[in-house]
């Protein structure tokens, strides 16, 4: 980026969304300044400003991308073979479309007695790699040479142009950083530049590795998106993905792993608890709905405070558990062992306790499925699941608004929300993918630091239980893209006109997230802004917790 743009570039939580557009061709930027502030192109989808830069230490969330690519380091074995073509990650023969393959730049032209003919296209392309060369190293490129300037010559051409070696093209590449690599191939194919994306991806197969720092880790993961979006079979790759699971036992150790790791899942049920708890304090008959309960384990606390609470456990406990077959193999089982394990610790702790299992996805929810009876006080529970449900941008039923006006109607006495602090939704591939990157740096960044660089149960962690958003938010478009997050700031237009008002944390609600912390890596960092809390990594906001009533 040129000065002049540099200096606008903000400070605190959206450095790192400068930095992620600040090699981008200018048209871009006159679309993506909006990253800077953390929305989408769509106003309506702002979000508040979250500034973690009072801080006395600041922080680049993109510091683990070099300023060169270290292509030694890249060359060790990966856990993926390098995500080729036969990527474990592929069903195998998904990559092969017969109408929309990219071509191959195998075909290397030599001297003018090699047979190998050039053609105009030919010399267009190639004028278009130099523009490209020019564009992302400079003119004092040492491959620069004299047949520049008679790329556009057609039959004219300077014999040196039947010289060019596309091997020099390839190794001129890799001297990028591997986050401009990334990059320049995510707008290589959001301008149809298949030759040239090609090309991109290649040499991004050996910068990357799953067993690598931070960003080589994530780059390998984005890599296979961007594979898969340029061949056009995101949705193949996705559903081998979710074919393609270890076996319960495995998928539960690595899901443990990330829950004993990093705070994200922690900060959900803490937060949500503490909200939940305060709520009902004097409530003796308490019903819970939670839309992905999971493993259940949110509640197990939850049960242990509600014994202990001051005027006595409640006459009775009643949770509603919804949940899709996709946590059912993660449990090794169906809903009914959730209840069977809240049931016996309510007992133990002389709380009489109902379970009720609504093992549907919460697009499908109806009233008549969460059994909702007259005299009990009501707590719904959306952890890190909303952003699953299909909007308006998607489906005209738009389930998303849908299922909020439904809760309403239920009159809770308190909504949690958790979401992750990204926007992905309603995004165009370019934006969407910049965003993905920026956000997915500082999560690999924050896992880094809690297990050593070659710790095999996180590098399975990571392959088993991210790679696969990754992919789809890379690679997928309208019903097949899952993974559509959105700001709190589009989140508090939606419950607002769901006809829901903010319901105000107390302190205690932060003191525990506070508490919580101490046990995790000093650069996550905790804010509470209008009535909400934010929870960062070093500049970057990765979770946020609302309540609603």
């Amino acid at each position: 980026m040129r000065a002049s743009q540099n200096s606008q570039a903000s400070s605190g939580i959206h450095e790192m969304h400068h930095q992620s557009v600040q090699k981008i061709d200018p048209y871009y930027l006159s679309h993506l300044h909006v990253l800077k502030n953390n929305v989408s192109p769509d106003a309506s989808s702002q979000g508040n400003s979250v500034n973690f830069s009072s801080f006395k230490d600041q922080f680049f969330t993109l510091e683990s991308f070099p300023a060169t690519a270290d292509l030694s380091a890249c060359n060790s074995p990966s856990a993926v073979s390098g995500l080729s073509s036969r990527s474990p990650f592929s069903p195998q023969g998904s990559q092969s479309c017969s109408s929309d393959q990219p071509h191959s730049f195998d075909n290397t032209c030599g001297s003018p007695q090699s047979g190998c003919s050039v053609t105009d296209d030919d010399n267009e392309l190639k004028y278009k790699l130099k523009e490209l060369e020019i564009s992302l190293l400079g003119p004092e490129s040492d491959i620069v040479d004299s047949c520049y300037c008679s790329f556009r010559g057609g039959a004219h051409q300077d014999a040196s142009v039947a010289r060019w070696n596309w091997n020099q093209v390839a190794e001129m590449i890799p001297r990028l950083n591997l986050r401009d690599t990334l990059i320049h191939c995510a707008q290589a194919i959001h301008d149809s530049d298949l030759n040239v994306a090609t090309l991109f991806l290649d040499v991004l197969g050996k910068m990357v590795s799953v067993s690598g720092d931070p960003a080589q880790r994530l780059g390998a993961y984005l890599l296979e998106g961007l594979r898969a979006k340029l061949e056009r079979s995101g949705s193949a790759i996705y559903k081998a993905l979710k074919c393609e699971e270890p076996t319960s036992s495995e998928l539960m150790s690595y899901m443990s792993v990330l829950f004993q790791i990093c705070p994200y899942f922690k900060f959900a049920y803490t937060s949500a608890n503490a909200v939940i708890w305060e709520a009902m304090v004097n409530e003796p008959i308490i019903h819970i709905i939670d839309f992905q309960i999971a493993q259940g384990s949110q509640y197990i606390p939850l049960i242990h405070d509600l014994a202990n609470r001051p005027g006595g456990p409640p006459v009775l406990l009643r949770i509603t558990g919804v949940d899709d077959s996709q946590s059912s193999h993660a449990r090794g089982g169906g809903l009914h062992l959730v209840g069977q394990k809240l049931a016996q610790l309510a007992q133990s702790k002389g709380i009489p306790f109902q379970f009720h299992a609504a093992a549907m996805s919460g697009c499908e929810v109806e009233r008549s499925n969460l059994r909702i009876r007259p005299g009990e006080a009501l707590a719904v529970n959306f952890p890190y699941v909303l952003h699953h449900m299909p909007d308006e941008s998607v489906s005209t039923q738009n389930h998303r608004d849908r299922l909020l006006r439904l809760v309403k109607s239920l009159s809770p006495k308190v909504v949690t929300i958790v979401e992750q602090e990204s926007n992905t939704n309603t995004s165009p591939f370019l934006l969407r993918f910049l965003e993905t990157l920026d956000y997915y740096t500082a999560m690999f960044e924050s896992i880094d630091v809690a297990r050593s660089r070659d710790d095999k149960q996180r590098i399975r962690a990571e392959q088993h239980c991210v790679a696969r958003d990754i992919v789809n938010m890379v690679a997928c478009e309208g019903f097949e893209r899952i993974e559509r997050h959105e700001l709190l700031g589009k989140w508090r237009m939606r419950m607002k006109m769901a006809g829901f008002t903010s319901y105000p944390l107390s302190s205690s609600v932060s003191g525990a997230v506070r508490n919580l912390l101490r046990d995790f890596n000093g650069n996550y960092r905790l804010q509470e802004v209008d009535g909400a809390l934010y929870l960062g990594w070093k500049n970057r906001a990765m979770a946020t917790s609302s309540a609603w009533r």
